[in-house]
């Protein structure tokens, strides 16, 4: 899970990556060598946030989300589930918070 912060008139893009084993010691170290992502579901939730996209992107071993909008001083998550090549599945979730910039 991660924390980030988002102005109401920005549109962003945000990075769930989950890049294969490099040095076994970075919470991102998840697919194995090889394995990548097959299909990824984006969820928006809260704060007014809208999801203007999404794509797998760095060679499959990540996700792009691009958000815009937001309501002020309101609290939102996005949701990243993943199916691997490996058939493997996770999710992670971010906290988006909205603050005037």
């Amino acid at each position: 899970m991660f924390f980030a912060f988002k102005d109401p008139d920005s549109s962003l893009d945000y990075k769930f990556d989950w890049k294969g084993l490099t040095n076994g010691h970075d919470v991102s170290d998840w697919l194995a060598s090889g394995e990548t992502i097959l299909s990824a579901v984006v969820t928006v939730s809260g704060a007014g946030l809208v999801k203007d996209g999404d794509s797998i992107s760095d060679s499959n071993t990540s996700v792009t989300v691009w958000l815009s909008g937001g309501n002020p001083g309101e609290t939102g998550t996005v949701a990243c589930k993943i199916t691997t090549t490996d058939n493997r599945i996770d999710e992670r979730t971010a906290t988006i918070k909205v603050l005037e910039r």
